[in-house]
């Protein structure tokens, strides 16, 4: 399933994408409750159904699996279509707009120097651990929303990103184990001012600028992706291909890092992991490549979608 969080007549809610149409799960549930003369359906659907990603990944995979028998079932009732979209079950393309995926997460870890040709051209040393820095989760924002460039610096660089979505409470998990507790995956931009990024050796000061950390547009639910180290990335500014490498040239995999990480703390449905960029970025250019306003930015993923955000200029 393709996961989104849409926005309809200025509410936020959570969908299943279909082509190019939103399919509402928790609007056809009500429906099903409705056609069985249940009492106030809606509110009965939105309890088993939450509308928003965290509360509904919060209830396991489970619901996950009953998202996905509904999107089919509202799939498989084209002579009620003219109904579902009256009812708000089926949105079409020109009445939504896409927000990130995961409006606040709960916790936005990040993972740096994690491709090989990456720590090369940022002339690092090889890490024996994972460096792991932390993205609050007020820079989250979705495809098509701007990135502000801030007037103290010109220093803004891309880093086209896998995230991975924690789907269950995980604390002490092993490596082999670790995929029973995602999710899914989506594209991310850790959108960098570089020298604010010196200002500590947290870098959190250079990672987490407001919209600095755009997501989407949609989650890729694990059972649509057989093996995550077959996806490619690429980066694109201005249509220009900046980055591009298999998500198998990662240092650190996404089994490793969730059992480094869930080793020290208690990783939460709707949690956000940032698994690092690949070479190409800015900074390591000759000469150095910086955003400007106007500028666009793209990451594409295999399967998950083109994350589209055009920088302005905003101010501080």
């Amino acid at each position: 399933m393709r996961l989104v969080t849409y926005k309809s007549l200025g509410t936020s809610r959570i969908g299943v994408l279909d082509n190019e149409e939103v399919i509402d799960p928790t609007r056809a549930l009500a429906l099903q409750f409705s056609e069985n003369n249940f009492a106030q359906p809606l509110r009965r659907a939105e309890r088993e159904i939450p509308s928003n990603m965290l509360d509904l990944l919060a209830q396991g995979k489970e619901t996950l699996t009953r998202v996905s028998e509904l999107t089919n079932w509202i799939k498989s009732n084209p002579v009620a279509r003219e109904k579902m979209i009256d009812d708000g079950i089926i949105i079409l393309p020109d009445n939504f707009t896409l927000d990130a995926p995961i409006l606040r997460p709960g916790k936005v870890m990040a993972i740096g120097v994690n491709y090989r040709a990456h720590a090369a051209e940022m002339e690092r040393e090889l890490p024996e651990h994972p460096t792991v820095f932390t993205k609050v989760s007020s820079c989250i924002v979705g495809t098509g929303h701007p990135i502000h460039h801030p007037k103290v610096s010109n220093m803004l660089d891309w880093e086209g990103e896998l995230c991975v979505v924690i789907g269950e409470k995980a604390r002490n998990i092993k490596a082999e184990n670790a995929m029973e507790y995602v999710a899914g995956f989506m594209n991310g931009a850790d959108i960098t001012v570089r020298d604010w990024q010196r200002h500590t050796p947290t870098w959190m000061m250079g990672k987490s600028w407001d919209t600095h950390g755009p997501t989407g547009p949609w989650i890729l639910t694990t059972d649509e992706v057989p093996s995550y180290k077959s996806l490619h990335l690429k980066t694109y500014i201005n249509d220009i291909e900046k980055q591009s490498a298999p998500v198998s040239d990662l240092l650190f995999d996404v089994e490793t890092l969730i059992e480094y990480l869930s080793t020290a703390f208690t990783l939460e449905p709707g949690d956000v992991i940032f698994t690092g960029t690949p070479a190409g970025v800015g900074q390591a250019r000759d000469p150095q490549e910086w955003l400007s306003p106007g500028d666009t930015v793209r990451i594409e993923i295999t399967g998950l979608g083109s994350l589209v955000n055009q920088v302005i200029d905003y101010g501080n």
